[in-house]
């Protein structure tokens, strides 16, 4: 069905708007990337998975470039990267993936 994510700064205690990510699945030992965009002022990409995509079950990795959106607000972090695996096993399930971020740490879950 679909994958969205939604980033919060829950340093800032606000929505994580201009921080870029992919989205990728795992095929043998490489990955392929199938989407991706900048979170909005919300904090969500609306075309993280192109238009007429059909999800497969397998290994899916969302990685959030959270060095560049410190970096843009002059904050030092300690993570440049975030990449978050999972599994996705019902691809007519919808999969939401959030991200908590702070600077010098983050949390994910699987959400609804």
């Amino acid at each position: 069905m679909s994958i969205s994510t939604h980033v919060l700064d829950t340093a800032r205690g606000c929505p994580a708007a201009g921080l870029p990510l992919s989205l990728s699945i795992l095929e043998g030992d490489d990955w392929r990337e199938l989407g991706g965009g900048t979170t909005n002022d919300d904090g969500r990409v609306r075309t993280l998975i192109p238009e007429g995509h059909t999800l497969t079950a397998g290994v899916y990795r969302m990685r959030f470039e959270t060095g560049v959106y410190h970096e843009k607000l002059g904050i030092e972090g300690f993570y440049p990267r975030v990449d978050i695996r999972f599994n996705l096993r019902a691809p007519e399930q919808h999969y939401h993936v959030p991200l908590l971020l702070s600077p010098f740490g983050y949390s994910t879950y699987r959400g609804s």
